[in-house]
């Protein structure tokens, strides 16, 4: 029945996902990941493309054959002039005249560039003015990197401002570290595969941040309806709360996640793949790495995360303290039922903390307005006989 469905279930707690509960295990597997991604960094570092490293492209016509035909006769040239290179990267682009190979390779000189470029004339049988070469320094690949952290920075200033007054300073932590967590394991698996990184691969890195926001967002706004209030009864402690919303939203997460990847595929694997766009797969390829780490993160790091941080709330912590001794009670049998006033269901109604030895003698403790529990003297009043002690018949005083 839809009732018992997946995602009905998963909105009313009932689908047993454990996330929140599990965040030493997550945050391991986390940390260990961030650990590879670092060492990565430092050991096997980034294959940088022509725009960052420096280098020249030289820019064949594409009647000339195939892309692999375009490569071997490049890579001939090179070695006739003893440049020592070979071909770096290659890509198939279009433009007004048509479509073109460009054929990627390290820094040449000046004199080897315009002899290269006649070799592969000659040995294409085109003109020389059919070939197009360009130069790229370094130093415009180190100007990108600059502004490109710069505009992070002032990204991650503006989402802790945003945060802050949307949510609470713990959330704001929480997510940011949610979003640098996506960008180390997403530059790491960039490092540890081989992908070149290009300008396109930088924009594509902010792109991301904005969508990994998006879904930690979503998340939060859930949690934050679960616990608003919350130390106002004892039947739920924090990471239960936000445990129950990470449940309650992970459909419409995996759901828009989906969604989101599903283009990004089509642009990656048909424009870049079938089509040879190869700024396309540039761009294509860091969104759909980016957006699916970001879906994990923002599951398994950020709300796990703020539960950590809200636990160490004074208030929280006696929230939870009430919740746990009340399910001791309960367990125990020392809470009464319906009408009963023990120390823990005053404790409800009142939001105080509850004395451990108090919750204890609950079954001691008498109702509001009972007769006491021990033994009384005779008589109706106390040891006076019945019927009025001394006045015969119980008469009434005049």
């Amino acid at each position: 029945m839809a009732e018992n469905g997946l995602a009905s279930r998963l909105y009313n707690g009932e689908a047993g996902l454990n996330i929140v509960g599990r965040r030493k295990l997550w945050f391991g597997v986390a940390g260990v990941l961030v650990l590879i991604a670092i060492l990565s960094f430092s050991i096997r570092g980034f294959s940088l493309g022509i725009e960052f490293a420096g280098g020249n492209s030289f820019q064949v016509p594409a009647s000339v054959g195939t892309l692999d035909d375009a490569e071997r006769e490049v890579n001939s040239a090179l070695a006739a002039k003893n440049t020592g290179v070979t071909v770096a990267t290659t890509q198939k682009v279009g433009g007004p005249g048509g479509d073109s190979y460009e054929l990627r390779t390290p820094q040449l000189t000046a004199e080897q560039a315009t002899a290269v470029k006649a070799q592969i004339a000659d040995d294409l049988g085109i003109s020389a003015d059919q070939i197009s070469d360009n130069q790229v320094s370094e130093a415009w690949g180190s100007q990108v990197t600059e502004r490109a952290v710069l505009g992070l920075v002032i990204f991650i200033a503006l989402v802790m401002v945003y945060l802050i007054l949307r949510f609470e300073w713990r959330m704001a932590v929480a997510a940011v570290a949610s979003l640098i967590t996506n960008l180390i394991l997403t530059a790491g698996i960039y490092s540890l595969v081989g992908f070149e990184v290009t300008p396109s691969t930088i924009i594509g890195f902010l792109t991301i941040l904005g969508f990994a926001l998006y879904d930690v967002v979503v998340v939060f706004d859930k949690v934050q309806e679960n616990t608003r209030g919350i130390t106002a009864n004892n039947n739920q402690t924090y990471s239960e709360a936000s445990n129950l919303a990470i449940n309650q939203s992970l459909m419409r997460s995996l759901n828009t996640s989906v969604v989101a990847l599903l283009p990004v595929g089509g642009l990656l694997f048909i424009g870049a793949g079938l089509l040879g766009a190869g700024t396309l797969k540039d761009l294509g390829l860091v969104l759909f790495v980016g957006m699916a780490v970001a879906f994990l993160t923002s599951i398994l790091v950020a709300t796990p995360l703020l539960a950590l941080l809200k636990n160490y709330d004074p208030r929280i912590q006696a929230h939870n303290k009430r919740v746990l001794t009340r399910r001791g009670a309960v367990s125990r049998g020392e809470v009464t039922g319906k009408g009963a006033a023990s120390p823990v269901d005053q404790a409800d109604a009142t939001d105080e903390p509850v004395d451990q030895d108090a919750a204890a003698l609950a079954g001691a403790a008498p109702k509001v307005g009972a007769r006491p529990a021990g033994k009384r003297a005779t008589g109706a009043r106390g040891g006076r006989p019945g019927g009025g002690g001394n006045r015969p018949g119980g008469a009434k005083r005049r």
